[in-house]
C-alpha cells in the first residue's frame, strides 16, 4: 500500500511528514529544508514555489504570492484589509469571492495553494521513491465550513485524495501525546503566520478528546510583521515625505525586513534594519536609504493591541470546557509566532504554567497529521488511537424575524447529526428558502451565510401546519451537509455547503487539468535546461582537455575546439535539435581526442584521464590510471 502523508499547509511555511517505523518523520524538500515557504511566483510561463520563489520576491512583487491561506474560502468583504496591504493585486471575484490577478490572469486562492501542495508532494514522492496520492491536510481549528471545503479543493487540484481535513491544534496534540502515558488535560496555543487557535484536549489511554476550541482567523504573525512595516514606512515618510507602501518593490522589501526583525527580537533586545537603495527621490532621482533600530520594547508597544487579542480565545476555551486554569496540566506552543517573548509571557500569565516546549512549533502539526494518516490507513504500530474532535462554531438556520435557530452548537463532537422540525409562516406557502448560517450572534445578518437552497412543492395548508424536517450532518472533515423534507408530501431538497467563495466541480476539474498540463510543461522545460547544462559541462571538459594537452596533434586539437565552439553556440541558441547534434559531435570528438592522448601516454584505452566520463551525467573524480 502506498504511504499516506500528513501536510501542514501553513500561511508562511508548509511541512510534509510520513509515518516511518511507527513514528512520524518530516520529509525534507528538494532543497534539503524541513519547511517550505508557502510562496508561489509566476515568471512568464514558469512557476516557482518555495524558497526559490521567496528569493526573487523583491524583484517580482506583483507576481509573487504569499500568505494566500488568509484568502482561501473567504468572501471579498472579509479580506479587504489584508488585500489592501499586499504587494500583489487581490480583488473581488465571481459571487463575492476572492481572486488574485497575476499577469492578466485571475487565480483562485485554491489554485495557488495547490501549487504549494504539489511541490511538497512531488519532493516527498522523490524522497520516498513512490508516488504519493493520499494525504491528511490540516486547517486552523477556527476555519469555517467554506474555508475547510476550499482547502480540500486545493488538495484535489493538486491531484491528491484528501483522506481527512484535521484541525491544527488537534494534530499538534497527536504529535505531543503519541508516546505519553497517563491522563492529561492539555491546552494547545497555536499562533501561526495567519491564524490563531486555542484548543483544550483530554489525553489518556490512546484517546484524544477535544473539549473546546476558540480562535481568531484574522490574527497571526503576518499582523505583527505589518505593524513593523507601518512603523518603518511612517518613520521614512516623516523624514522624506515619501510613503514606501505605495512602491510595490519597496513594500516587499519592508515586509521581508519586518519578518526578519521580528525573528531577531525573539532572541535579542534590539534589531538593526538596514535597507540601502530602498527607493529613489522622485525629483532628484538620487538613491534613498532606510536605517532604523527596533527595540523589543518598541515592538511590544507597536503590537500591544494584537497581544491583548490573544487573551480572549484562551479565556473562552477554558469557559467552554468548564475548566479553570489550574485544571490544565500542560500548555503546548505551536506556530512560529509563539516564539515572541511577549506571547510566552501572556500564556504563562493566563494559565499559570511555563509552556511545554518539547515539540517543535514548526513541525508538530505536520507530524500529527501523519499520525492521523497512519490511523486511517490502519498502521499497526500506532495501536488503538481514538481522536474525538469538535465543531468550532454554531450552525443554524434563519427563521422568521431574521433570527438564527441554532441546530448544532459550537464544541459539539464531530461527526454530528441533528434534526429539527420547522413549519411555514404564511398560509398556503408553496415553498421555503433555507439559509444555512454559521456564527454565535442571535441575528441572522450578523452571522456568516454558508449557502441557501429552496424546498418547493409544499401542498396548500394553513400557516404552522407544514412539517419541514431539516437535518444538519457534519462529517469527520467538519464539512456540512443539509437536507430538508416536507413530511406530508415527501418533497425533499439537499445541499452540500459549497458557498460562492468556493469553486464548483467544473472549476476544480478544469484546474486539475491545467495543473497536469503545467506539470508536463514544467517537466519539458526542466529537461531542456538539463540538456543545455549537460552540453555546457561537456564543453568545459573539452576546454580543460585542450589546456592540459597542449602538445597534442594540431589536427586533433582543432577538431575538438571546433566541436566545443559549436557546443557553445548551440547552448546560446536554445535550439533542441542543434543541442542534441552538438552533444553527439562533442562526445565523439572528445572521446577520440582522449583515446589518442591515452595511447600517446601509454595508458590502456579503457582508462580515462583524471577520471572523466563522457556521457550525459558528467562526473569529476580523482581516479588512478589502471596498472
Amino acid at each position: 500500500m502506498a504511504k499516506a502523508v500528513g501536510i501542514d499547509l501553513g500561511t508562511t511555511n508548509s511541512v510534509i511528514s510520513v509515518m516511518e517505523g511507527g513514528r512520524p518523520e518530516v520529509i525534507v524538500n528538494a532543497e534539503g529544508g524541513r519547511t517550505t515557504p508557502s510562496v508561489v511566483a509566476y515568471k512568464g510561463d514558469e512557476r516557482l514555489v518555495g524558497q526559490i520563489a521567496r528569493r526573487q520576491a523583491a524583484l517580482n512583487p506583483a507576481a509573487t504570492l504569499f500568505e494566500v491561506k488568509r484568502f482561501i474560502g473567504r468572501r471579498w468583504d472579509e479580506v479587504k484589509e489584508e488585500a489592501a496591504r499586499s504587494p500583489f493585486k487581490v480583488k473581488e471575484g465571481p459571487g463575492g469571492s476572492v481572486r488574485i490577478e497575476v499577469n492578466g490572469q485571475d487565480l483562485a486562492p485554491e489554485q495557488v495553494s495547490a501549487e504549494v501542495l504539489r511541490k511538497l508532494v512531488s519532493d516527498a514522492s522523490a524522497k520516498l521513491g513512490q508516488k504519493i496520492t493520499d494525504a491528511v491536510i490540516t486547517v486552523p481549528a477556527y476555519f469555517d465550513n467554506s474555508q475547510r471545503e476550499a482547502t480540500k479543493q486545493a488538495g484535489e487540484i493538486a491531484g491528491l485524495n484528501v483522506l481527512r481535513v484535521i484541525n491544527e491544534p488537534t494534530a499538534a496534540a497527536l504529535a505531543y501525546g503519541l508516546e505519553r502515558k497517563g491522563n492529561e488535560t492539555v491546552l494547545v496555543f497555536d499562533l501561526g503566520g495567519g491564524t490563531f487557535d486555542v484548543t483544550i484536549l483530554e489525553l489518556g489511554d490512546g484517546v484524544f478528546e477535544v473539549k473546546s476550541t476558540a480562535g481568531d482567523t484574522h490574527l497571526g504573525g503576518a499582523d505583527f510583521d505589518h505593524r513593523i512595516v507601518d512603523w518603518l514606512a511612517e518613520e521614512f515618510n516623516r523624514e522624506h515625505n515619501f510613503d514606501l507602501r505605495k512602491d510595490k518593490q519597496a513594500l516587499q522589501r519592508l515586509i521581508e525586513a519586518a519578518e526578519k526583525a521580528k525573528i531577531d527580537l525573539s532572541n535579542a533586545s534590539e534589531s538593526s534594519i538596514s535597507l540601502p537603495f530602498i527607493t529613489f527621490d522622485p525629483e532628484t532621482r538620487t538613491p534613498m536609504h532606510l536605517e532604523r533600530t527596533l527595540s523589543r520594547a518598541k515592538f511590544e508597544e507597536l503590537t500591544a493591541d494584537l497581544l491583548r487579542r490573544v487573551r480572549k480565545p484562551v479565556e473562552q476555551a477554558l469557559s467552554d470546557a468548564k475548566l479553570s486554569a489550574s485544571d490544565i496540566d500542560e500548555v503546548i506552543l505551536v506556530g512560529g509566532s509563539t516564539r515572541i517573548p511577549a506571547v510566552k509571557r501572556i500564556v504563562q500569565d493566563l494559565v499559570g504554567k511555563t509552556p511545554n516546549e518539547s515539540v517543535n512549533p514548526d513541525e508538530a502539526v505536520a507530524l500529527g497529521a501523519a499520525v492521523q494518516a497512519g490511523i486511517i490507513q490502519g498502521d499497526s504500530a500506532l495501536g488503538d488511537i481514538v481522536l474525538v474532535d469538535v465543531t468550532p462554531l454554531t450552525l443554524g438556520v434563519e427563521v422568521k424575524g431574521g433570527m438564527i435557530a441554532p441546530m448544532i452548537t459550537r464544541n459539539t463532537t464531530v461527526p454530528a447529526k441533528k434534526t429539527e422540525i420547522y413549519t411555514t409562516a404564511e398560509n398556503n406557502q408553496p415553498g421555503v428558502e433555507i439559509n444555512v448560517l454559521q456564527g454565535e450572534r442571535p441575528m441572522a445578518s450578523d452571522n456568516k451565510s454558508l449557502g441557501r437552497f429552496k424546498l418547493e412543492g409544499i401542498p396548500p395548508m394553513r400557516a404552522g401546519q407544514a412539517q419541514i424536517e431539516v437535518t444538519f450532518d457534519i462529517d469527520a472533515n467538519g464539512i456540512l451537509h443539509v437536507t430538508a423534507k416536507e413530511k406530508t408530501s415527501g418533497k425533499e431538497a439537499s445541499i452540500r455547503i459549497e458557498n460562492t467563495t468556493t469553486l464548483d466541480k467544473s472549476d476544480v476539474e478544469r484546474m486539475v487539468k491545467e495543473a497536469e498540463e503545467n506539470a508536463a510543461a514544467d517537466k519539458l522545460r526542466r529537461e531542456k535546461v538539463e540538456k543545455r547544462n549537460n552540453l555546457d559541462s561537456l564543453r568545459v571538459q573539452a576546454t580543460q582537455q585542450l589546456e592540459e594537452n597542449e602538445g597534442a596533434a594540431q589536427e586533433a586539437k582543432d577538431a575538438l575546439k571546433a566541436a566545443a565552439d559549436e557546443a557553445e553556440e548551440a547552448v546560446r541558441s536554445e535550439d533542441d535539435a542543434r543541442i542534441e547534434s552538438a552533444q553527439k559531435r562533442l562526445e565523439e570528438e572528445l572521446r577520440t581526442f582522449m583515446t589518442a592522448q591515452q595511447a600517446a601516454q601509454g595508458q590502456p584505452q579503457g582508462a580515462q584521464a583524471q577520471g572523466t566520463r563522457v556521457d550525459d551525467d558528467v562526473i569529476d573524480a580523482d581516479f588512478k590510471a589502471a596498472e
